[in-house]
C-alpha cells in the first residue's frame, strides 16, 4: 500500500515580540522597504527608503520621517512622509497625521496590533507585528470606493 503524507503545513507567521514601550522601541533609524499593490488594476510598486524616529523640535513625542524612492508605472520619484507619535499610557502611543490630526493608535505590548482608520469614504485596516527587537511589519489594507490597495511594509534597525 502506498501512502501519501500530507502536505506540509505553510510556514507560521514569527512570533510576535513583546515591546513594553511602543516609543522608546521605535526611537532611531530604520531601513524600509515596502511593496504596494492596486488590487483592482494589478499595477505594483515597491518603496525603499528609511524612517527616522527621532526626538520632536517641541518636546512633544517623537517624528516618524521616512524619506526615499517610489517606483510606480515605470517611473521612480522621491517620496517621505512625516507622522508625529506621542506617548500614551502604559507604554503605549498615539500616532497623528503632520498637521496634528489623529490617525491611530499603537500599542505593541503584545508585540502585535491592529488598527482601522477611516479616511473619507475609505477605509484603513492596519496590522502592526514586531518580530524581533531589530524588526516590526506593518501591512495596510485599504478598501472603498477611491482605493482598494494593500501595502506591506518591513522595518529593520539600522
Amino acid at each position: 500500500m502506498n501512502v501519501t503524507a500530507p502536505d506540509p503545513a505553510p510556514p507560521a507567521a514569527p512570533a510576535a515580540h513583546p515591546v513594553p514601550d511602543a516609543v522608546a522601541y521605535l526611537a532611531g533609524q530604520w531601513a524600509v522597504d515596502r511593496t504596494l499593490l492596486d488590487l483592482d488594476t494589478g499595477s505594483s510598486g515597491s518603496f525603499h527608503g528609511t524612517a527616522t524616529f527621532r526626538p520632536a523640535d517641541d518636546h512633544a513625542g517623537v517624528l516618524h520621517v521616512e524619506d526615499g524612492e517610489l517606483s510606480w508605472g515605470g517611473t521612480v520619484n522621491r517620496a517621505g512622509r512625516t507622522l508625529r507619535v506621542l506617548p500614551g499610557p502604559d507604554g503605549t502611543a498615539d500616532v497623528m497625521f503632520g498637521d496634528g490630526r489623529p490617525f491611530h493608535d499603537l500599542d505593541l505590548r503584545t508585540g502585535h496590533w491592529t488598527v482601522r482608520h477611516p479616511c473619507g469614504r475609505d477605509l484603513y485596516g492596519g496590522t502592526f507585528t514586531v518580530v524581533s527587537p531589530d524588526e516590526w511589519h506593518v501591512e495596510w489594507r485599504t478598501t472603498g470606493p477611491a482605493k482598494n490597495q494593500l501595502q506591506r511594509s518591513v522595518y529593520r534597525r539600522r
